[in-house]
């Protein structure tokens, strides 16, 4: 089948994510996203990965990848957590909203899991997840299991296999069905990304930041914001070219937060 997906393996890095009893998120994560990818890739599928090791990847990153690699799928898989330890079990899926070719997907993944012995908590919209957000084909955000209920965990490890076939099975037999390549999302509306590079309660401090980025050869302005002043660098319409000049800025030294 001539599809392309996006695998998305959720946190890495400085990021481990939940953790408990010292198991980690990020390790869960990497280790079933390669486990689904080589599956699909054994049926035909081309697969691209976020990431194939312990690197960090802003959810601004890695929806950019897909993006400028023009995959015709996004899939981010993930583990929960629930305040309250061994209280909570179950899998869910996470999409923009609860229509079309994703919604499709995840409910398919969903009901796959559910036969291997996973309590299934439904699909539900989560449509301010950057990665399910700005993302330009369908995205799906799979959460297998909660890291800290000893029962999922056993179920992941016992049958860890079988959960990468499930979520592997859930995405094949949502591309039969649907017989098209691609599903026309709805149009994002246009946003400005801007990048915040010091929040100051004292304007003189805020003036200072500003020089100092103006020394460095980077644009500068303040913006106040309820009680703070704001120091900013750059306005974006392309969330590629903020990314990109948050880069710069990093690698200049400076502590930096997209926003918009």
């Amino acid at each position: 089948m001539p599809y392309s997906m996006m695998l998305d393996s959720g946190h890495g890095g400085s990021d481990p994510g939940a953790v408990y009893r010292g198991r980690r998120e990020k390790d869960d994560t990497l280790r079933l996203t390669l486990a689904v990818g080589e599956i699909l890739q054994e049926n035909g599928i081309e697969v691209l990965y976020t990431r194939t090791t312990d690197v960090y990847l802003s959810p601004y990153e890695r929806a950019v990848e897909a993006n400028q690699a023009g995959v015709d799928f996004f899939l981010s898989i993930h583990r929960n957590s629930y305040p309250t330890d061994n209280e909570v079990m179950g899998v869910e899926s996470l999409i923009y909203d609860l229509s079309g070719l994703k919604y499709q997907m995840a409910q398919e993944i969903n009901e796959q899991l559910e036969t291997v012995g996973f309590v299934d908590l439904g699909v539900k919209a989560r449509p301010n997840l950057v990665v399910l957000k700005r993302t330009q084909m369908p995205a799906v955000l799979v959460e297998a299991g909660f890291i800290n209920s000893d029962t999922d965990n056993e179920l992941f490890d016992s049958n860890f296999q079988d959960i990468a076939q499930a979520i592997a099975t859930g995405v094949l037999d949502t591309l039969e069905n649907a017989g098209v390549l691609k599903e026309p999302e709805t149009p994002v509306e246009q946003t400005k990304y801007r990048i915040q590079v010091g929040l100051f309660r004292n304007r003189n401090n805020a003036a200072r930041q500003q020089e100092t980025l103006e020394d460095r050869g980077f644009p500068a302005y303040i913006d106040q914001w309820k009680q703070y002043y704001r120091v900013i660098s750059g306005e974006y319409d392309m969330l590629d070219e903020a990314v990109a000049a948050q880069r710069r800025l990093k690698r200049a030294g400076f502590e930096t937060l997209l926003i918009q």
